[in-house]
């Protein structure tokens, strides 16, 4: 099932959902002493805790957290630990010609991660990317298409000939799709959907070919609040970008993990699985008036603990009027 987007709807400037910050509402919440009238806008943001031993931190309480917004600390007005809100997981799988001799083993691995960590109300889809982007399985809570889904993946690389399937942007030149991927999926998928949105994206992260930069792929999923997660896998003989793997992750409060073999990846896929059902949901409010200009707001989340290591997303862009 392809996605049918024209190169255009990657250049066109698009409606898109700014992060998690919420309408403007009518008034702050009744406070002692009365009720503020100014409208406020609401920012709500997901994190996980890790230990300088790598271990899920799962017991803080909202008084061990400091957020600070381009420098300024911010009241916490509600705090929760997230272990059942259901999550929305967009699976990516780099179906170029470097990933041939590991697909298998990465699609049997991606279906038994989709198998522990999708519970009830969760719902996930699952697209390759080559030469081109292809929608595999739209969103669905059911288990069997996505694992048919999975095992759709093939290698997509050009021979001497030059000829392959198009899909969603098409092109006659070899090459990675990577960053088109990553934007598509947060822009056109993600973009729409609500709660806590992750992608998780098997790949050795050295685009090739597409027509958005990595700038415009970071800036589409901190637009659509997803925090990205890349399994980063490479070859002998074949370039790989953990430098670029690493930029996408920092940005959106995800993590980088290489994999170099096949026990690793298991490793990694229970890794990721463990970080999205160990989250903190953290909000603050600040003045709406300030927030209109479609501007990039930094985020900064720090624990009281310094031995403790926070992954969340560094910020988001503000709507605009």
């Amino acid at each position: 099932m392809p996605f049918f987007y024209r190169f255009a709807a990657l250049t066109a400037s698009c409606a898109l959902a700014f992060g998690s910050v919420a309408p403007a509402l009518p008034q702050e919440p009744t406070q002692a002493g009365g009720t503020i009238s100014r409208q406020v806008s609401l920012v709500s943001l997901f994190a996980t805790v890790r230990d300088k031993n790598k271990r899920i931190v799962g017991d803080l309480t909202q008084n061990d957290f400091q957020v600070f917004q381009d420098n300024e600390p911010q009241k916490i007005a509600f705090f929760s630990k997230e272990v059942t809100l259901p999550i929305t997981l967009g699976l990516l799988i780099d179906t170029s010609g470097s990933e041939q001799n590991r697909l298998p083993a990465e699609q049997d691995a991606a279906t038994r991660f989709l198998e522990r960590v999708m519970k009830k109300g969760d719902e996930a889809m699952v697209i390759s990317f080559d030469l081109d982007v292809n929608l595999l399985s739209d969103f669905t809570d059911d288990k069997h298409i996505i694992e048919r889904a999975i095992n759709k993946a093939q290698v997509n690389a050009v021979g001497s000939s030059g000829v392959f399937t198009p899909g969603t942007i098409p092109t006659r030149t070899g090459g990675t799709h990577f960053y088109d991927a990553v934007y598509l999926a947060c822009s056109d998928k993600l973009g729409t959907e609500a709660g806590r949105k992750a992608l998780v994206i098997i790949t050795d992260a050295d685009d090739q070919g597409s027509k958005v930069r990595l700038e415009e792929a970071i800036e589409a999923a901190q637009r659509s609040d997803t925090v990205v997660h890349v399994l980063l896998v490479h070859d002998p003989g074949y370039g790989w970008r953990p430098d670029v793997a690493k930029k996408l992750t920092d940005e959106t409060g995800g993590r980088t993990i290489e994999v170099s073999s096949e026990k690793k990846l298991e490793q990694a896929f229970d890794q990721i699985s463990e970080e999205l059902r160990s989250q903190y949901q953290i909000g603050y409010y600040y003045p709406a008036a300030k927030a209109k200009d479609g501007g990039f707001r930094k985020i900064k989340v720090d624990v009281t603990n310094k031995d403790f290591k926070v992954l969340a997303r560094r910020g988001f862009y503000a709507p605009k009027e």
